[in-house]
């Protein structure tokens, strides 16, 4: 449905996403989408904008690193959708959308007149995905629900860290990211079912239920087996070996083999191929059992070499093994370079700015990190000009009343 003047290349060039909501969860589907050709508008608050403009400052400039990468690929639209008039651009350009994605708390489009049943009567294929804490419907959906809760109630947050210490977090927004990638496969997948019903639909994603649907054996494994999953640290119970371990330098190295097999290929690398053979190591429950000794076993030979030695002696024999990779090292690994894993844009305050580049990668019709996050209003004239066909007076008066 995209009409835009710009060429846009991408699986998704031919659709049109409206973004409303802020921070991460809603706007990460919508980078997602946008990062495979999706025209992507998004409506901010006038004079304000998305959060993410100020989160993670950068020192010099005084301006966040997070945001270019979050509004990648997009358009910003200022839009006061507190406001009636406001209200009534909204509408009228989710008339022309085919995805519209928020991620306000249950209640607050319907407050607005912007509820699904009023906007599908006149847009009946329109996609609405909709990211909260805990879905729009159950007796918790009213509540404020920001990640970190989702990932509490979703249990990673119990399983994660030391055994010794509270429970961790990682050092990303896992739960709001996990729950907009679920929005953005089921985005897709309510598309799809588009073009055989012609009919679009409400797609529900919850923080907690996407921090749920990665949580493997979780629930089985208590209700019929009566185990819980307590914290591990580095390991995994039963799991071995695969661990990090010591080397000459004081480098860490992650080695993963724990497959029978792959464990063979360890033993003889190591020089003791009859491990493979030895009845406390030759199966994987065995290996589990004795995972303290065999962990202290393997560090007393890797501690030996210098971490490169060390991975080069890994690889060669066919084992698993890797770094813990920082940001430095990723910038200096040639894979990365490669595969381009980092691209780099023009940035008007940065000048070369870094990023991950798009994931997955499709063989055909790749998605692509076109630019970085737009100023705010940047595109008003384009999607009010272009897009509702507005003309200059008439944009001129919305943002003298602060409509946009």
């Amino acid at each position: 449905m995209s009409t835009d003047t710009t060429p846009t290349e991408g699986p998704l060039a031919d659709l049109r996403v409206v973004e409303m909501g802020q921070l991460l969860a809603g706007p990460f589907c919508g980078q997602l989408l946008g990062d495979f050709g999706a025209e992507v508008i998004k409506l901010e608050a006038p004079g304000a904008g998305d959060p993410m403009r100020q989160w993670g400052r950068e020192k010099s400039h005084g301006k966040s690193l997070w945001w270019p990468v979050v509004a990648r690929n997009k358009k910003s639209v200022t839009c006061n959708l507190r406001a009636p008039e406001g209200q009534e651009l909204a509408r009228r350009i989710i008339d022309k959308a085919d995805i519209v994605v928020e991620n306000f708390r249950p209640g607050t489009l319907e407050r607005w007149g912007l509820d699904y049943d009023r906007l599908r009567e006149t847009n009946p294929g329109l996609v609405l995905v909709r990211v909260t804490g805990f879905g729009q419907t159950g007796p918790y959906a009213p509540r404020a629900g920001y990640g970190s809760i989702g990932e509490a109630m979703g249990g990673i947050r119990y399983v994660t860290g030391d055994p010794t210490n509270p429970p961790s977090r990682a050092g990303i927004s896992l739960g709001d990211s996990l729950a907009a990638v679920f929005a953005a496969i089921g985005a897709l997948a309510a598309v799809h079912n588009r073009k055989r019903t012609g009919r679009g639909q409400v797609v529900d994603s919850a923080i907690y239920e996407a921090v749920l649907g990665m949580m493997e054996s979780l629930l089985p494994e208590w209700a019929v087996g009566g185990y819980q999953r307590e914290r591990t640290g580095s390991v995994l119970p039963n799991v071995s070996p695969s661990n990090v371990y010591p080397t000459k330098g004081g480098e860490m190295v992650l080695v993963a083999a724990n497959q029978d097999t792959v464990f063979a290929r360890m033993a003889a690398v190591m020089g003791r191929p009859e491990l493979a053979e030895d009845e406390r190591y030759a199966t994987h429950a065995a290996r589990g059992r004795n995972m303290a000794e065999l962990d202290e076993l393997i560090g007393e030979w890797s501690v030996q070499f210098g971490s490169d030695e060390l991975l080069d002696t890994l690889h060669e024999g066919g084992v698993p093994a890797g770094r813990i990779y920082t940001a430095r090292d990723m910038f200096a690994d040639p894979h990365f370079a490669a595969r381009e894993a980092i691209v780099r844009l023009a940035h008007p305050d940065f000048g070369e700015l870094p990023m991950h580049n798009a994931f997955p990668r499709l063989s055909e019709t790749p998605g692509s990190v076109r630019h970085p996050g737009p100023a705010l209003g940047e595109h008003n004239a384009d999607v009010y000009g272009r897009l509702l066909e507005i003309d200059e007076p008439g944009i001129a008066a919305l943002s003298e009343r602060g409509v946009i």
